[in-house]
């Protein structure tokens, strides 16, 4: 696929970029040049390939699913910059 000068022209109306007439032609020609390295990729065979969700073979580690601390207020609000009673206070942001 060809870029053209046009298509290079809408692309930069549509991003609402502002593309020097001198760097418009230079644009097309770089624009295609990468649509053509797709073009080859696209022509790659991938139908016995699994898909990846990451190149690393690792796994998450799985905790047990359970609620801890829960009962120590003490020690949990010990950093709180503001508290009242056993709650994180916050300044109001609603009026």
């Amino acid at each position: 696929m060809s870029i053209t000068r046009e298509t290079v022209e809408q692309a930069a109306r549509l991003a609402r970029l502002t593309v020097a007439d001198a760097d418009k032609d230079r644009l097309a020609g770089e624009l295609s040049a990468i649509l053509g390295f797709v073009e080859q990729l696209d022509a790659i065979d991938t139908s016995d390939v699994d898909p990846l969700t990451s190149v690393v073979g690792a796994t998450a580690r799985m905790r047990k699913d359970a609620v801890t601390a829960g009962d120590e207020p003490e020690r949990i609000l010990a950093n709180a910059p503001d508290r009242v009673t056993d709650f994180y206070a916050v300044p109001k942001v609603v009026e």
